[in-house]
């Protein structure tokens, strides 16, 4: 596997998983005061089925809580991933959308 990059781009309110450069999934937010909501969680078709975008959510959770920041799982995709991996984020969830 190429050299896979996870990273805040704080400027673009998003989450960021780079493969040699190249941007393959992201989780957009917004956010305000310790709160940030994952609004969208995407990859492109090119690079979907290899589990990109499950990697980036479980960094960008635990960026999340090293922060001392919490979540709104607004995006469908955050929310079923914190679901399947209950109780390892119940701490860091503000609020979960069913």
């Amino acid at each position: 596997m190429a050299n896979l990059e996870f990273r805040d781009n704080k400027a673009g309110f998003r989450y960021e998983a780079l493969e040699d450069g190249e941007l393959v999934s992201q989780i957009d937010y917004t956010i305000d005061g310790d709160v940030m909501t994952f609004t969208h969680t995407g990859t492109p078709p090119q690079h979907r089925g290899r589990k990109l975008a499950d990697r980036l959510t479980r960094w960008a959770l635990d960026d999340v809580r090293a922060n001392g920041r919490r979540v709104v799982p607004l995006c469908p995709f955050t929310a079923s991933f914190i679901s399947l991996h209950a109780p390892d984020y119940d701490d860091i969830v503000v609020q979960r959308l069913h």
